[in-house]
């Protein structure tokens, strides 16, 4: 190649990172024809020398420029124009909490939302801060949208929706490209998309939709694992304590379900866990109780195994979450979307 084809202009005095600013020079050749497919570019060193840039600021650009799919690196011969190069493709990073069925459907909805539209890469971070933070890190300036799902954990194993130090990675991000899911918290400045669930008055209105059926129960008991390793939002608590004392019911929460239950009264049971679900039915069975009758059944968070055995849920609507934030991608909105929370009715309840 030649380089003086090359129209590498970089500004010390613009807020544009100069890596970004080189990639950009290369992305407007391209689209102008000055560079042509299956061209080969100047090695890292090459250009930094030419340039008298930092290699570390063209590695970023040419790092920037495969995940555009605009250049490709072939092993020890060199880098080149792709020959199916398109700047007209989304590139987006989605980060997840945890790699649990609820979080995949969003994810995979997302996915087919977008279709041939763009690039994503997906990671997790478990609930873990320092793997957040770290992640943002290494992505920034690399996308042209992150989709992030804020869940956290602090040292006592209790659910955040946002740490002081998760809050300020994500007030450094460009919020124009930024979509939220799940949760969102005041203070975020800027303008950027979200598509959030409400975990309080989801369930307290929820709960309403089912009240003439808790009504033939005596107690009503929410079973929220405090000791899960991904641990739920506490506002679940919040909004099923306002629900029962507004209406009058008699009430508990618990751990866990444990060996010990006596289903003494009529009793119904939220739950959230799948693992204290099977343990509930499998009980109720072995003293053959009637789900429904004896024994109230409600689930948090609907699956397909879940409407096959006919258990009643609520739940977020986790598929339109995946489309919404695609859809706000696609449609460059920058809107705080409240996504649809159900009750379904079945037999257990």
């Amino acid at each position: 190649m030649q380089q003086q084809k090359l129209k590498l202009i970089v500004s010390t005095h613009s807020s544009t990172p100069k890596y970004m600013q080189v990639a950009e020079c290369f992305i407007n050749d391209i689209n102008s024809g000055i560079l042509e497919a299956g061209q080969q570019i100047p090695s890292i060193n090459e250009l930094s020398q030419v340039s008298s840039l930092s290699r570390d600021t063209i590695q970023k650009a040419y790092k920037y420029l495969r995940t555009k799919n605009l250049i490709i690196s072939v092993k020890g011969v060199g880098n080149f124009i792709n020959r199916n190069s398109s700047s007209d493709k989304l590139t987006i990073f989605f980060l997840i909490n945890k790699p649990s069925s609820y979080k995949m459907e969003i994810c995979n909805a997302f996915v087919d939302t977008i279709g041939g539209k763009g690039n994503i890469s997906v990671s997790f971070y478990y609930c873990d801060e320092n793997l957040f933070i770290d992640a943002l890190k290494k992505s920034l300036g690399m996308f042209d949208y992150y989709v992030i799902m804020p869940h956290f954990k602090n040292e006592s194993n209790t659910h955040v929706s946002y740490t002081d130090k998760a809050f300020e990675a994500l007030q450094n991000m460009p919020k124009d490209k930024l979509i939220l899911l799940d949760t969102v918290k005041e203070g975020i400045t800027g303008s950027y998309g979200a598509v959030c669930q409400d975990f309080k008055n989801d369930i307290f209105h929820a709960l309403e939709q089912a009240l003439e059926k808790l009504k033939k129960y005596e107690k009503i008991i929410l079973i929220y694992p405090n000791n899960a390793v991904f641990p739920y939002p506490r506002l679940i608590i919040t909004g099923f304590k306002a629900f029962c004392i507004s209406y009058n019911f008699n009430f508990e929460v618990i751990d866990d379900i444990n060996n010990c239950l006596n289903f003494e009264s009529k009793d119904a049971y939220i739950v959230i866990e799948e693992s204290d679900l099977v343990d509930l039915v499998q009980q109720t069975k072995s003293k053959n109780l009637v789900l429904g009758k004896d024994v109230g059944v409600v689930s948090y968070n609907e699956t397909p195994l879940k409407s096959l055995l006919d258990i009643t849920v609520i739940s977020t609507n986790f598929r339109a979450m995946g489309v919404l934030a695609a859809d706000l991608i696609l449609s460059n909105k920058k809107e705080i979307i409240k996504n649809e929370f159900k009750y379904i009715e079945r037999s257990s309840l």
